[in-house]
């Protein structure tokens, strides 16, 4: 199993220097990846400060070498996926091949969609967000490419450069369990992230689900699944945190993305919390 940070991307902490150095500290405390929440508006009341996740991870991109940095969850709906295209091929080429594409439908939709004027309906951002992985999946294979969507339409073009990882930048879809909508849309992609309203996703939830994205894929390439919680870090482990890892990875999952969604806004608890390791 490797272990995330799964950080919002607002908070009186966060900003993108913040953001750069909570990244090198986690590569230096034995963290494996940042995953940085895609929000425009978190509420439609909402007042804190917010980041830019794309100018947030490139920060992040220039203080480390090795760490895993992604997206949890990019709402492509709200995105023109040509400029996502764009963006996410630079990004992982500047990281040398380190990024990872967390996709969603993008919630709450008030905030997120309709106070801009784009559509909150849950079906056409569904449809949206399937025709946008399939352009940019299109245009990251540096190959000339032309597509005819219900919502989106391209006439033939070639992207260069093509992201640094082969055959693209793995793409994580996320949803709530038990939906069942979402997890078939995973089927075909690289990883889930899955989140279960009311609590969290029990490591029978995630045999569970996984066993019904399995059933659904044609590919058998790794698949990873992304597990959202808080444990005690490694400093401060215990055998009952060591046992609640394992049943999460005896039920198939490959990454603890560890919540901090408590120290979005305290930068001395933050980077005391990231410096601590993960459980």
């Amino acid at each position: 199993m490797k272990f995330g940070i799964y950080l919002p991307n607002f908070g009186e902490a966060i900003d993108a220097r913040t953001v750069a150095e909570v990244a090198s500290e986690a590569e230096t405390a034995g963290w494996d990846g940042l995953f940085l929440w895609d929000h425009i508006l978190y509420s439609a009341s909402q007042k804190l400060k917010m980041v830019d996740p794309w100018i947030a991870l490139t920060a992040a991109a220039m203080t480390t070498a090795q760490l895993r940095l992604g997206t949890s969850v990019t709402p492509v709906a709200r995105r023109r996926p040509w400029v996502l295209a764009r963006e996410t091929a630079s990004l992982d080429q500047l990281s040398a091949g380190r990024l990872i594409l967390g996709v969603g439908l993008g919630e709450p939709a008030e905030a997120e969609f309709e106070r801009f004027g784009e559509p909150g309906d849950p079906k056409k951002r569904a449809q949206r967000l399937d025709e946008g992985l399939a352009i940019l999946d299109g245009l990251w294979s540096g190959k000339s490419f032309k597509f005819q969507g219900t919502h989106y339409q391209l006439d033939k073009v070639r992207f260069l450069p093509r992201p640094a990882q082969m055959p693209r930048v793995p793409v994580w879809v996320g949803g709530w369990w038990p939906n069942k909508a979402p997890f078939r849309r995973a089927a075909r992609w690289d990883g889930v992230i899955p989140i279960k309203g009311g609590g969290w996703l029990t490591p029978d939830d995630l045999k569970e689900l996984l066993a019904f994205v399995h059933k659904q894929r044609t590919s058998s390439d790794p698949f990873d699944a992304a597990v959202i919680g808080t444990l005690p870090s490694l400093k401060q482990g215990s055998p009952k945190g060591a046992a609640k890892l394992e049943a999460y990875v005896d039920a198939g999952a490959t990454w603890w993305l560890q919540s901090f969604f408590l120290e979005r806004n305290d930068k001395t608890r933050l980077l005391g919390t990231v410096r601590a390791g993960p459980p």
